[in-house]
């Protein structure tokens, strides 16, 4: 699709404004759908007669999971029932039985929407990106742990690296008295790792509580990698960087069909998003329909070409504008 130039980032963004007025009932059957559907994911995990319909069970919890994390995301962004108390408490408690605490998610997601796609803006919140200067500059312990941070592995134990580590551990080692409801979300997880396999057995464990999470967060550290990871991205410098641009350059519209659409809570529609992030999942599809600016995005799959394609990206090359591999990085630098 034809790319359209971008007219100046304020008046873009005036123009998604009307697509970041909810409706409250939508708002309220999509959590009523998301939880019923995740209660009888969970119920088929647990009580199916077949064992292989277990493991189907908790598939589907896995990706119902995916779609209550974006129902707390849209509600930490303020675009879903955001003068509700009562929906202020559910997520509250959602984000501590999920491991992503509010008090940390908001201070690290806001902090990337505020600087993606900058190269000179610290990683929290976000994976890092290094510049092919950095690397070549970068002693061979740093370069270590670049590698390990952006390293496939890491990204399909994102259970245990950004979850239970980055969103809980970490914050509250560092920081207690600030973020000590990761320190309760750690406590709470293990508590409840605990009961569920002493009182359900090791099956149930697997099958509806550890296996799903696994799966679940897998998935969604992938999405939220490959999302700002792709072959055209843009990285831009301090004095060339908008919000506007770093929406529509540095963030990816990833195709979905419609069931995984449905499951994903239309993240796929990321470049919008990061537009306006007050606009509700499910009025993303309907901005990016209407304006034109939208229409031409940054497009990436969940095929096996475009993930692998994805994983071999590894660092910014500002003189060709573009992601390389370590290797290219090397051969071109003689590094």
């Amino acid at each position: 699709m034809e790319r359209t130039a971008s007219p100046p980032s304020k008046d873009l963004i005036a123009r998604t404004r009307p697509f970041a007025a909810q409706d409250t009932a939508r708002s309220v059957g999509a959590l009523v759908s998301t939880y019923a559907a995740l209660a009888g994911a969970v119920a088929l995990a647990v009580a199916a007669p077949w064992w292989p319909l277990r493991i189907v069970g908790g598939l589907v919890e896995a990706l119902v999971l995916i779609r209550c994390f974006i129902l707390f995301h849209d509600a930490m962004h303020g675009a879903l029932l955001p003068k509700s108390r009562w929906a202020k408490v559910l997520f509250q408690v959602q984000g501590l039985l999920t491991l992503t605490p509010a008090r940390i998610w908001n201070d690290t997601h806001n902090h990337h929407h505020a600087n993606t796609a900058r190269i000179a803006a610290d990683s929290a919140g976000t994976f890092v990106t290094w510049t092919t200067e950095q690397w070549r500059k970068a002693t061979g312990a740093q370069r270590l742990g670049y590698v390990v941070e952006r390293h496939p592995v890491t990204l399909m134990l994102g259970y245990f690296t950004a979850f239970l580590y980055s969103l809980c551990l970490q914050p509250f080692v560092k920081n207690p008295k600030r973020y000590w409801t990761s320190g309760l979300a750690l406590g709470v997880h293990v508590a409840l790792s605990a009961a569920v396999w002493h009182f359900f057995g090791l099956g149930v464990y697997l099958c509806a509580f550890l296996g799903p999470l696994v799966v679940a967060y897998a998935l969604g550290t992938y999405l939220f990698y490959a999302q700002h990871n792709f072959d055209d991205v843009a990285i831009l410098p301090e004095a060339a960087w908008n919000h506007a641009d770093a929406a529509l350059e540095a963030s990816s519209y990833m195709r979905f069909g419609p069931v995984m659409e449905w499951f994903t809570g239309n993240i796929g529609y990321h470049h919008v998003h990061h537009l306006n992030p007050r606009i509700p999942f499910y009025r993303l599809p309907e901005a990016m329909a209407a304006i034109p600016e939208l229409q031409g995005p940054h497009v990436t799959t969940l095929t096996l070409k475009d993930v692998v394609g994805c994983l071999r990206l590894n660092l910014w090359d500002p003189s060709l504008k573009r992601m390389v591999r370590y290797r290219d990085a090397r051969l071109a630098h003689g590094a």
